[in-house]
């Protein structure tokens, strides 16, 4: 959780985290030859292009209120017949947002251990690096629709793939279902995450 004045200031870092995750898979769509995410023009750095209104209110409420907190933005369109091999390649679409955040995680740590930094600009780059290691981990949740489950989906037949992604549509229930009961683990999860995240840069960082 974090106080209302730290969350006002990181308003801007939390909406270009969302904003270079989306924009991440959109690029990474664009080189595997899918015109899709330019033609819907996602391959901006507008956040009113990859905002979505219930995923972002949800991390915003769960940063200030809830010990876990979670959101998501508007998913780019792909279409993976462009794609040379298709599962492969969305895989590695699905990875680059979540590769996106933890290089920003790290990024937000970097002043913190080169410029030692203290008070509310430490509070903010310490809140920032925990909203990109969320947003990473959460997303790559092996549960459809999130990236995770795009990555797995390498491993699956083309068959057993196609059912796979039948149920994005009931995903998300299955999900808050899941973070309901086991909260506590999934709280873990992100602990240590974060744990292993800011030992990269030798740090321990207090939220």
């Amino acid at each position: 959780m974090i106080d209302l004045q730290t969350l006002v200031l990181l308003l801007p870092v939390l909406l270009a985290s969302l904003t270079l995750h989306e924009l991440a898979h959109g690029i990474t769509a664009t080189v595997l030859g899918d015109p899709t995410p330019r033609e819907q023009g996602r391959l901006t750095l507008n956040p009113l292009a990859h905002l979505d209104p219930i995923g972002t209110t949800l991390l915003v409420v769960t940063l200030v209120a809830s010990p876990f907190a979670f959101g998501w933005a508007k998913p780019v369109q792909v279409n993976p017949r462009y794609f040379r091999r298709a599962r492969e390649g969305m895989a590695i679409v699905a990875a680059a947002g979540p590769a996106t955040n933890f290089v920003l995680a790290l990024g937000c740590l970097a002043p913190i251990r080169f410029l030692d930094v203290t008070g509310e600009t430490y509070d903010v780059l310490a809140a920032a690096f925990v909203v990109n290691v969320v947003l990473g981990v959460f997303n790559l949740i092996p549960i459809p629709p999130l990236d995770g489950s795009r990555v797995i989906g390498v491993f699956m037949s083309r068959t057993t793939y196609t059912r796979w992604l039948s149920f994005d549509q009931y995903g998300f229930i299955v999900l808050f279902g899941l973070i309901f009961v086991f909260r506590d683990q999934f709280q873990e999860v992100f602990d240590r995450t974060l744990d292993l995240v800011a030992g990269i840069m030798g740090l321990q960082v207090t939220t």
